[in-house]
């Protein structure tokens, strides 16, 4: 389970719909016997890229509801009457304003005792910024701020549009592959069993796939975190960032982690690791993001 945490709610759902497409290519294939005609590989290449893509533009336009449902994100009005709430949504707007959003974003709060926040929405003009009651409650008002900017810096940059793009491609060739391997693994097998085994490998072959390009997708995700925190330092000032950033590396070196939501792709932070296991994290090393900003310098 944790392996699936940590990568990511967007990646999950990608995943999702990417079987469920490739059980009504499957059908579409079959009734029509597209497997049966000398064009196969072009109509796959065209439903590929189509569904593949429509796939992960289905996630994005999806993204507030997802988060709000599976984090049970409550939404703050701006006249709540808790003067704390109040301030957050003032904030997160002062900043959305900075960085001139043409609407300003929901604000919403969600239980966990994880410290952490995440901006979602599937355009600038329709975003959220979420935290947890935990970064409430463990950060001050200026590492607060370096957090609400950093995620709004993410609205400002389009960065769900960019990565759905990219997990768009990815969803594309993970489908494109699985269906030739289905193809070339099905030949070789009994025709009485060749439609199951087609079948089989398709789905499997579109979870590996997806899995496998996962790292690409997150290897860009690392990146964009960084010109978030370059934004967070701009909207906000490099000093609220940084001090934002160095409360989380308290917190995440305690003997206990912090739970790793299942929106990771999302957050300001996650855990740090290296090796094989730091091709799958959605974020770099909180170390790292502190020294760029320290030198100035952006990825």
């Amino acid at each position: 389970m944790a392996f699936l945490k940590r990568i990511g709610l967007f990646v999950l759902t990608n995943l999702l719909i990417l079987v469920t497409v490739g059980v009504v290519w499957g059908i579409i294939s079959s009734v029509f016997g597209l497997t049966k005609v000398n064009n196969y590989i072009p109509y796959m290449m065209v439903f590929c890229a189509v569904f593949g893509m429509g796939g992960a533009f289905v996630s994005l336009l999806m993204s507030k509801w997802m988060a709000k449902t599976f984090h049970g994100v409550q939404v703050i009005d701006t006249n709540n009457p808790n003067p704390q709430l109040r301030q957050l949504v003032n904030t997160v707007h002062e900043l959305a304003r900075r960085a001139q959003l043409p609407k300003m974003p929901e604000v919403g709060i969600y239980e966990s005792a994880d410290i952490n926040a995440f901006a979602t929405g599937p355009s600038k003009s329709n975003s959220l910024v979420a935290v947890s009651t935990g970064l409430l409650q463990r950060m001050n008002e200026k590492e607060l701020e370096g957090v609400l900017g950093h995620e709004v810096a993410h609205i400002a940059n389009g960065d769900m549009v960019t990565m759905t793009l990219i997990q768009g491609i990815v969803n594309a060739f993970a489908m494109f592959f699985s269906r030739i391997l289905a193809n070339l693994v099905a030949s070789n097998v009994d025709e009485k069993y060749r439609s199951i085994v087609h079948f089989a490998v398709v789905i499997i072959g579109d979870i590996a796939f997806t899995l496998l390009g996962s790292i690409v997708v997150n290897h860009f995700s690392r990146a964009r975190e960084y010109r978030a925190d370059a934004g967070g330092a701009k909207f906000s000032s490099r000093e609220n960032m940084i001090a934002a950033l160095r409360k989380l590396q308290s917190v995440y070196d305690l003997p206990i982690p912090p739970e790793e939501g299942a929106t990771a792709t999302l957050m300001i932070s996650n855990r740090d690791k290296g090796g094989l296991a730091g091709l799958l994290m959605t974020h770099p090393p909180l170390s790292e993001r502190i020294i760029a900003l320290e030198r100035g310098t952006i990825r």
